[in-house]
């Protein structure tokens, strides 16, 4: 399927860049589930409200805004996200896949580390974050997946084009593998481990990881795919410019590749709301003026 624009989260940085490049008549599909804001705990410094306001009732609002503009709601989880030979964007997701002129990275912040007391010292010596980006380097060799839910599991699936060897292990959590993900993943001989990896091993790369049990398992390269894709995960594969866990936008909110822009709390900053909703109507602006001069028709 085809749309002029995808936005990636629906907090308020994503719903306030719906709501404008709805309004300017283009196409929008925003993904995300609901983000840390929608609590019932109560904002009373955001402006216009005289009164106190819940996240949640705050993002129905903005919600409702957007819909009656013709945004398009997805609740799908967004596993991926790839260049095109034709120079947009692939975005796969837990149940479709769509092709977009234009992104709007709208995540919020937070990468979920996996417990690994020494994993530092291996990122670059056999530990990574980015299949698409590193997955060359393992072929045919023994490669595990660290995450417990469909994330980890589309992970480990690509990378079966370089390795028959992958392994996912949960780190002590329940897997959320769903079970059509999980026929696939048994299909392939991918098994899951609800183990937790302890400590890595190896010189001067990785070669061996501890498990809380004691045992060791032979592993040449560790993937992290924790909870699910994060702006990060997107900047791996698309190559995106980072600053620490935050994306490096300019002030129309562009990122360093055309036809990508980030605003909210996955900027870095000022983490407000009234910063997210700004940042969304200028993204919004920036990928109107792209989507118009590079997608015609």
């Amino acid at each position: 399927m085809h749309t002029p624009l995808v936005i990636i989260g629906s907090g308020p940085a994503g719903l306030s860049s719906a709501i404008y490049t709805c309004r300017s008549g283009i196409d929008t599909i925003v993904f995300g589930s609901k983000p840390k804001v929608a609590g019932d705990y109560e904002i009373d410094n955001y402006f216009g409200f005289e009164e106190t306001i819940s996240g949640k009732e705050l993002l129905e609002k903005g919600r409702a805004q957007a819909e009656r503009f013709g945004a398009r709601f997805k609740e799908d989880r967004v596993l991926s996200v790839h260049h095109n030979e034709s120079g947009g964007f692939h975005i796969k997701t837990e149940h479709e896949e769509f092709d977009a002129c234009a992104v709007i990275l709208a995540t919020g912040v937070g990468r979920v580390r996996p417990g690994i007391s020494n994993l530092k010292d291996y990122e670059g010596k056999g530990v990574s974050y980015c299949v698409s980006c590193d997955g060359f380097f393992y072929k045919n060799r023994k490669v595990i997946v660290v995450g417990e839910g469909i994330y980890a599991a589309n992970q480990a699936l690509e990378l079966l084009s370089y390795t028959p060897h992958v392994t996912i292990i949960t780190q002590g959590k329940k897997s959320s593998i769903t079970p059509e993900f999980q026929q696939r993943l048994s299909a392939a001989g991918i098994t899951v481990s609800e183990q937790k990896i302890e400590t890595l091993s190896g010189s001067p790369a990785l070669s061996s990881v501890t498990l809380s049990d004691g045992t060791s398992l032979e592993a040449e390269g560790i993937f992290i795919a924790m909870g699910e894709a994060s702006s990060l995960d997107f900047a791996y594969t698309l190559g995106l410019e980072r600053s620490g866990v935050f994306l490096v936008a300019d002030k129309e909110q562009k990122t360093n590749i055309p036809g990508i822009y980030a605003a909210g709390d996955c900027t870095g900053g000022f983490l407000q709301i009234a910063v997210a909703v700004g940042e969304g109507a200028t993204a919004a602006r920036s990928a109107i003026a792209h989507i118009k001069e590079n997608c015609k028709g």
